[in-house]
């Protein structure tokens, strides 16, 4: 018989040395990357999102092997932060509909991190438990680690890396609107980074002129002077509200409709900046008086970026005039740096939900009370402002909400969400009308301006306007600004007061322009900023950002940076 081959002594060294490592240690290393294939599989979709994915996924462990050389623990760590990626991605998508983006870490806040650890106690305990299993994990794959990869080669690699991921993400860049669906996490976060960075450094967090001709000037406070008799200012945040009359083949109850008409019995469309959700869009909208699309891939984050920032607004411009200024806010003041933004712009008083004594969501008349105690408390030659935000038709619809409250209530007979929808506006219009009344028993002689808007459309609106259209068509359709999915609505109502008549009460406005508007319409004197926003309303015919593509709101910027209203954008 032939003896057996020799195997050779790079061969021999080779088994030796595998066979001194051993099994547990060589799966400390390959364990990780194991678990990332199927984390890949189970919740990318796609060849582009996989592609991304590894990409991401390469890039975090030769950064970890040029810090550390150890393999099995850079992998044990790439996993960690995806798989906290995931889960906060998961769990933002659950409260706001939306995965965890590059930005959350560009513009993270204490206002955040209280947020979460406010709407779950828990999760304080589980981040020191988690740390107290992963610390002792970390430390023995950092000892049983029997491999030592130089740093040269791991940095080449990142780079490598690097490099791909911003070719792939320029070449195929992720639609904004993907960032609605629940998946792709880690390679949407990545592809956000390359595109956030790239706009940061292009423009900042807010599009503006680099120069612009003009200055405007900085109003005093209490330096205006109205003519005749301030009235109190109500605004209301109508949650989700439109005329779902816009879709055909919706069957809608008796007397529908009214809720949307001003009491001189006109309809007007409010061109709002969101659609199916980020009520905080128009939130901003209606404070600040500006445009959430000037802060582009920014403009999910836009009240986070503009606390502390953008020091103009419609209750600034009313406390000029002697006016309190008050927030009622139906949810936790940290959410999206609702507090902070507010008070930015102007609220001196601001009630969020736990203040306001809230279980949950709280039907309508819930605030509308609130709203009538804070009158009775205030003296009566003081005018208020006081900014009601409403949030009983707020999503979901599959569920009834409050169903004690609408004994009567008969469907329509459409799809059960669409029939709960218009129950709640039924309800909504009923508290409105009940609040009305409550203002004229309580203050029979004060002079009032209401004004209401929807903030957006509900989220299902792309299902019953275009019933045949895909995703990525409906996304498309967000994408260009398509008017049927952001018109919502506006009215104005006045109790024992006559609103002054002004171009400016348009029948169809872009959102920014409201706090104009209002400010017209009660008789008061415009500071230099909002003379100059009346300008452009005028030239522009009721559009603002879009105006001249975004040329008029650029300059405006550029003028309100320089006048020291907008700060560090």
């Amino acid at each position: 018989m032939a003896p057996a081959p020799n195997p050779g002594p790079v061969a021999t060294v080779a088994a030796a040395g595998l066979a001194s490592v051993g099994f547990w240690r060589l799966l400390a290393v390959a364990a990780p990357h194991l678990a990332a294939i199927g984390l890949m599989l189970q919740t990318e979709n796609d060849f582009g999102a996989r592609l991304g994915f590894l990409l991401s996924w390469g890039l975090l462990n030769c950064f970890w092997i040029a810090l550390l050389r150890r393999p099995a623990l850079s992998g044990a760590l790439s996993l960690t932060l995806v798989v906290v990626l995931i889960l906060l991605s998961q769990l933002k998508h659950g409260i706001v509909q939306m995965t965890a983006n590059f930005i959350d870490v560009m513009v993270i806040d204490r206002d955040s991190a209280a947020f979460l650890f406010t709407i779950f106690p828990n999760l304080r305990w589980s981040v020191v438990g988690a740390a107290a299993v992963i610390l002792p994990l970390m430390y023995a794959l950092w000892w049983l680690d029997p491999f030592r990869i130089r740093r040269l080669p791991a940095l080449a690699c990142k780079l490598a890396c690097l490099a791909a991921l911003v070719g792939y993400s320029y070449a195929w860049p992720e639609q904004p609107w993907r960032g609605y669906y629940d998946d792709g996490y880690l390679s949407k976060f990545s592809r956000s980074g390359v595109t956030a960075v790239s706009d940061f450094f292009n423009y900042g967090f807010m599009e503006s002129d680099a120069v612009a001709a003009g200055r405007l000037k900085v109003p005093l406070e209490e330096s205006c002077a109205p003519t005749g008799r301030r009235p109190h200012i109500i605004m209301i945040h109508d949650e989700s509200s439109f005329d779902i009359r816009q879709a055909r083949g919706i069957k809608v109850p008796a007397g529908y409709g009214s809720h949307f008409k001003s009491s001189d019995g006109k309809s007007r469309t409010f061109m709002a900046e969101s659609s199916g959700g980020a009520s905080w869009f128009t939130e901003y909208n209606v404070l600040a008086g500006l445009s959430s699309r000037s802060f582009g891939r920014f403009s999910y984050f836009v009240t986070r970026i503009a606390a502390g920032r953008v020091e103009r607004g419609l209750p600034l411009a009313l406390r000029r005039c002697g006016y309190s200024t008050t927030s009622l806010y139906p949810a936790h003041g940290a959410f999206m740096s609702a507090r902070q933004f507010h008070t930015t712009t102007g609220i001196q008083n601001f009630l969020d939900a736990r203040d306001l004594g809230a279980r949950g969501v709280e039907p309508d008349r819930f605030f509308y009370d609130k709203a009538l105690n804070l009158l009775s408390q205030e003296a009566p030659a003081k005018p208020q402002f006081i900014f009601v935000y409403l949030a009983a038709n707020h999503f979901p619809w599959e569920k009834r909400f409050r169903p004690e409250l609408t004994p009567s209530w008969s469907r329509p007979g459409n799809e059960p969400k669409v029939d709960e929808y218009l129950r709640r506006q039924t309800m909504s219009a009923d508290d409105y009308s009940a609040f009305v009344a409550g203002l004229k028993k309580k203050f029979p002689a004060q002079p009032f301006l209401i004004v209401r808007y929807g903030d957006h459309q509900p989220e299902f609106s792309s299902n019953i306007l275009d019933p045949g259209l895909d995703e990525a068509g409906v996304g498309k359709k967000f994408e260009s600004y398509d008017p049927r999915y952001f018109a919502t609505y506006y009215a104005i109502d006045t109790l024992n007061f006559e609103p002054v008549k002004s171009p400016a009460v348009m029948e169809t406005i872009d959102a920014p322009y409201l706090p104009l508007v209002i400010q017209e319409a009660a008789g008061i004197p415009l500071d230099p900023s909002f003379e100059e926003q009346k300008n452009i309303m005028m030239r522009c015919k009721g559009v603002f950002y879009a105006c001249k593509s975004g040329a008029e709101a650029r300059r405006f910027n550029r003028l309100l940076i320089d006048a020291g209203f907008v700060k560090n954008l």
